[in-house]
């Protein structure tokens, strides 16, 4: 996808899917792996969540994580993953990512993941809303 910018938090923001196990799981990895160094992980489905990030839709955050960094750069999928670890200890290892043929693979597999997640993990919607997530 093309390089997207919104509002700057002033820290890395990452969001993932509420209403997704295996991504409330991830996220609660995130949290263990990034030991509150300044990283805020918020769901996309809560209230008012996509409204402090102007050009960040449903649709996009639908398809794959997002990492809002602290100057408004948006990444995704798999290279959010990348630079949001990447500044830990033994994070720098992931940036083999950028080999080539690598970061095609790496996106590959987080897409089909992500596309599939629903049936792959169950769903957790506390409004039912979940049916909608399995088209």
């Amino acid at each position: 996808m093309s390089a997207l910018t919104t509002t700057p938090p002033g820290h890395d923001v990452i969001l993932y899917d509420g209403h997704c196990r295996l991504c409330r799981g991830a996220a609660k990895q995130f949290e263990r792996l990034l030991g509150g160094q300044g990283t805020e992980l918020r769901s996309f489905r809560d209230e008012g969540v996509l409204a402090a990030f102007p050009g960040l839709s449903p649709e996009r955050c639908e398809k794959a994580m997002q990492l809002v960094q602290p100057d408004g750069r948006v990444f995704e999928g798999a290279e959010a993953v990348v630079r949001a670890l990447g500044r830990r200890p033994l994070g720098k290892l992931l940036f083999v990512y950028y080999v080539p043929g690598l970061r095609q693979l790496a996106d590959l597999v987080y897409g089909t993941v992500a596309r599939y997640r629903f049936r792959i993990a169950g769903r957790a919607c506390p409004d039912g809303a979940c049916a909608l997530h399995m088209k």
